[in-house]
């Protein structure tokens, strides 16, 4: 059996759906898509349309309207759906939903962005050695595991554009990256670089300045893999033709 699951930051479930992301959700036709940044509550748009093209869907939006917020949507139904990671700062913010199906785990989670200053970039920090505490307890407990999601990190140098002009920047910083190498350490695998070791391979674009047209981008959005997963994985790729955000959405495929 072969499992398709997208990871695709929407920028807004609303504005995505006003350029046509149902009719291409329809066509792709992935058995799993994680979404972050869906800046709605689920009284805000028809979630039957979901339904009438055969997905379970599941939300988890922020408390503060107009904000972050994730879902799943999936063909199967999942065994249990578990919204927040139980710590309240983080779950206020709408930032971790995650699916069992079988013995397969998937997380979805929409890890916070530093930009904005000292603080979310302590926010930040404080909610990525959280998670990596949280994951290293779930992987015990469930080993096939998928943690996917826009992490707002990129990992290497190979991940951005002009890496020496951003290594004091958010997303790029150098305790961020450590931590990506400690997580990773933890016994699970970036899929994407599994198959693809190339340059320039990116998922977010600024709007400003031409970016995307430039391809003037970062790798921020994964499928992280625990290892016994590793010899399932059979593709992963970036589908940067899709454009219903600043984002684009990433792919990995299994076969079980």
């Amino acid at each position: 059996m072969a499992r398709k699951i997208i990871s695709y930051n929407v920028n807004g479930i609303r504005a995505a759906i006003s350029k046509g992301f149902i009719d291409w959700l329809q066509h792709e036709s992935p058995d799993i898509i994680c979404l972050q940044e869906i800046k709605a509550n689920e009284d805000q748009f028809d979630k039957n349309k979901f339904t009438e093209i055969g997905y379970h869907n599941y939300w988890f939006p922020a408390e503060k309207k107009g904000y972050s917020g994730v879902a799943i949507l999936s063909k199967e139904k999942p065994d249990q759906v578990i919204k927040g990671m139980g710590i309240q700062n983080y779950d206020f913010e709408g930032r971790y939903i995650r699916a069992d199906f079988g013995d397969l785990t998937l997380v979805n989670s929409y890890f916070p962005s530093g930009t904005s200053g000292d603080a979310r970039q302590d926010f930040k920090m404080n909610y990525l050695y959280d998670m990596m505490l949280h994951i290293k307890q779930l992987i015990v407990e469930r080993p096939n595991l998928i943690v996917s999601g826009d992490y707002n990190i990129c990992h290497k140098p190979i991940d951005i554009n002009n890496p020496e002009l951003h290594e004091e920047v958010s997303g790029f910083l150098p305790e961020e990256r450590d931590w990506f190498d400690q997580y990773l350490a933890c016994g699970l695998v970036d899929s994407f670089r599994e198959f693809n070791k190339a340059p320039n391979q990116y998922s977010w674009w600024s709007y400003r300045a031409g970016s995307r047209v430039r391809n003037m981008g970062w790798r921020i959005d994964y499928h992280i893999a625990s290892k016994p997963l590793q010899n399932k994985l059979k593709n992963a790729s970036i589908l940067k033709d899709i454009v219903h955000s600043d984002h684009c959405p990433v792919l990995v495929e299994l076969d079980f």
